[in-house]
């Protein structure tokens, strides 16, 4: 009981995958979101660049983009829950902060979280005008995205893609490589991306955004608002 989710789903998964002997069994069905969203990419960066606040547009586009979650909900519809992207809002948004924070950074630890999603990450990327370190899991584990992953989004083009050296559901740092703690000790900025990562991250002693999807009442409770909420918060150890 004093083990975050992300460590349960790692021993969890990594018991079904080896009894399973199926090294990433989310591989096709993420290749299939990433190719169903690159497909559109243009469409998308149009919207973002063209909008009255590219920067805020792209941070809700990478947010919504969060949904995309088969550990979450299996039934997941890309093409329904992207109508009218451009329509929607944050239930919650420090805006404020974020820009305070990026305008003094001068470089940037982006913490991914789903394969999908990254194509989100690219489009969000290429506004902030930062060097970025893009960091994602160091194995398959559920659908969350790894170098192979972020490299048939695109993110080579924007960031420096890396491993957390962590293949949990989550960014478990007693687990990481020591390069992403160095990386993560030193970042200006770090923008995480995810539940996931949230529920590892979210009592670390120092200032981190979390972009994410409420999903389940725990968390909810933890930030105060409702499930099913999309939020861009500062963590409680922010300036």
């Amino acid at each position: 009981m004093t083990t975050t989710p992300p460590e349960m789903g790692m021993i969890i998964y990594k018991a079904i995958y080896q009894t399973a002997d199926i090294a990433d069994p989310f591989k096709e069905i993420k290749q299939q979101c990433t190719t169903q969203l690159m497909s559109r990419y243009d469409e998308f960066k149009k919207q973002i660049v063209t909008s009255e606040d590219p920067l805020y547009t792209a941070l809700k586009f990478s947010c919504f983009g969060n949904a995309i979650d088969f550990g979450a909900n299996p039934n997941f519809d890309i093409a329904k829950d992207l109508e009218n992207l451009i329509d929607k809002d944050f239930d919650v948004c420090e805006y404020d902060k974020f820009t305070s924070v990026l305008k003094t950074a001068s470089n940037i630890l982006f913490i991914a979280d789903n394969a999908g999603e990254t194509v989100f990450d690219r489009l969000l990327i290429e506004q902030l005008g930062k060097p970025v370190e893009y960091a994602v899991r160091s194995k398959p584990i559920i659908n969350d995205a790894t170098i192979e992953d972020a490299l048939d989004s695109g993110i080579d083009e924007v960031a420096h893609i890396m491993s957390s050296g962590c293949d949990a559901p989550g960014t478990i740092l007693e687990l990481c490589s020591e390069e992403f703690k160095r990386i993560f000790n030193a970042a200006d900025m770090i923008i995480s991306k995810g539940q996931g990562n949230y529920e590892t991250l979210s009592d670390q002693k120092r200032s981190i955004f979390f972009l994410l999807k409420i999903k389940c009442p725990v968390i909810a409770r933890d930030i105060d608002i409702a499930c099913g909420s999309i939020v861009l918060v500062e963590s409680k150890y922010g300036n």
